[in-house]
């Protein structure tokens, strides 16, 4: 049997089946149950089967997969191409991975750049968490919001995490100092807020059991009826200085506390309410008699106002009370009048004070004197043409009159 020939291999008559390479030829294997064209076409299935290997590798690097496990696969398929069982151009394939060598050292080199990059962000990135969560515990804590302070220190938590999670690795020694700085300020922090807690719990303690007690004394109240509202007005202020036992005790007390009220002022609306019926009459009666008051408002003589006035003051205390959502209007109107009278007494005694009317008649008199000396001066102005001391002499008349009109 004759050899069979192929590009890069052939057959012999033994059925062996060669692959030509640089150095020669060698032997890669026998196809013992076919003809030497299927015997070739075996082998030059398993060269193709190299070569689609390597066309993978090529672009995992296109792909940017790291380059160290392209460098491993690489290594590997070298090995494999080297005395591999296959019939095609094994110098090309490895002349490809050579190509292939030399991308993957340079994309070794740019991701090793760009992690040493990303590992810095992330050292920045994670030290300014540390530095955030650090601020946060160097507050003065006197004065802080915990509900505010406690978001913000679980806010900061979740992104160390997100963080730890996501982010590059970051080297162990730098890793570790980080979350020590972190832990200490949330530790400080966490202290602070469970003192304060504490604290708070110990004073809710105190005020629930204060409120307790004024929530009973105002239950206690309850059979005085109206009598127990001046006793139950005392207890309200001595529950609004006994401060707070937080949301849910202090609602559930004042629910009692407000009760206990209610009972006090339900028998007071009782009562007003029988008041104000009885007290209805003596609405309309005062109501008549603020019809007959206030024209006295208009009145101009003090004798008249005074006498009429005395005459309703006396009916008005007569007639007795009137319903409670009455009483400031119809008193209202009441001391309009009386204060209408009241300055007709004294405008009659401003105007009569003899001490005032002796002081008022002699500066009159001195006017009068004044005003005649002025109006002799105009005279001899006036007869003088002299317009400067015509206008001197007439604006100081003009003054003297004024200020004696106003005496009388």
């Amino acid at each position: 049997m004759a050899d069979t020939q192929a590009p890069w291999g052939r057959v012999d008559e033994t059925g062996t089946v060669f692959v030509r390479t640089a150095d020669g030829e060698r032997a890669v294997g026998q196809y013992p149950d076919g003809t030497p064209d299927e015997a070739l076409a075996y082998f030059e299935r398993k060269f193709t089967e190299l070569a689609g290997q390597v066309t993978l590798l090529e672009q995992r690097v296109k792909r940017g997969t790291p380059g160290a496990d392209v460098a491993k696969s690489v290594a590997n398929l070298r090995e494999s191409i080297a005395d591999a069982n296959a019939v095609g151009d094994l110098a090309s394939l490895e002349a490809r991975l050579d190509a292939l060598q030399g991308s993957v050292d340079k994309l070794t080199e740019e991701q090793a750049a760009e992690a040493k990059a990303a590992v810095e962000a992330a050292l920045a990135e994670r030290t300014a968490l540390v530095e955030e969560v650090e601020a946060l515990s160097n507050q003065d804590f006197s004065k802080v919001q915990w509900k505010h302070v406690s978001a913000n220190l679980d806010a900061l938590f979740e992104r160390w995490q997100k963080h730890q999670h996501d982010g590059p690795r970051l080297p162990k020694g730098e890793s570790n100092e980080l979350w020590k700085r972190f832990r200490a300020a949330r530790t400080v922090i966490e202290s602070h807020r469970k003192a304060f807690f504490a604290e708070l719990d110990s004073t809710h303690k105190e005020v629930r059991i204060r409120k307790q007690e004024l929530a009973e004394k105002a239950e206690a109240l309850a059979p005085k009826g109206v009598d127990g509202i001046p006793a139950y007005r005392a207890l309200l202020d001595d529950w609004k200085r006994a401060g707070r036992a937080g949301k849910k005790a202090d609602d559930s007390l004042w629910a009692r506390f407000k009760a206990a009220g209610d009972v006090l002022y339900a028998a007071k609306a009782e009562i007003d309410a029988r008041d104000d019926a009885e007290f209805g009459a003596n609405l309309e009666k005062k109501l008549a008699l603020l019809d007959e008051a206030e024209p006295l408002l208009a009145e101009t003589d003090r004798d008249v106002a005074r006498e009429a006035l005395l005459s309703i003051q006396s009916r008005w205390d007569s007639i007795g009370k009137v319903p409670r959502d009455k009483v400031k209007q119809v008193e209202d109107r009441m001391r309009k009048v009386e204060s209408a009278v009241r300055k007709l007494d004294e405008d009659f005694w401003h105007r009569n004070n003899p001490e005032k009317k002796a002081r008022s008649e002699g500066l009159a008199a001195q006017l009068e004197e004044s005003i005649a000396k002025l109006e002799k001066e105009l005279e001899s102005a006036t007869a003088e043409g002299d317009a400067k001391k015509i206008a001197e002499a007439q604006e100081a008349l003009d003054a003297q009159k004024a200020w004696l009109d106003a005496l009388n």
